[in-house]
């Protein structure tokens, strides 16, 4: 038998929405491309690498810092 919508409690509660964590996200695209970087042709240089992965991290922090501040 189904739940009778008016009695259930499950249909009371609001949807909680989860909000999308840009750091999380934008780092992970990163380390993805990295990632699939050095598995594909030649070894790149890790002197050229180190900085593009800080300037990612920093990049990423950026827009979750503006994307928190546009939210409040």
């Amino acid at each position: 038998m189904l739940p009778d919508h008016h009695t259930d409690p499950r249909a009371q509660r609001p949807r909680r929405v989860h909000r999308t964590s840009w750091m999380c996200l934008l780092s992970g695209l990163l380390f993805i491309g990295m990632g699939i970087r050095y598995l594909t042709g030649p070894d790149p240089d890790a002197v050229v690498m180190a900085p593009l992965l800080v300037g990612g991290l920093g990049f990423a922090a950026f827009i979750a810092i503006l994307a928190k501040a546009i939210r409040r």
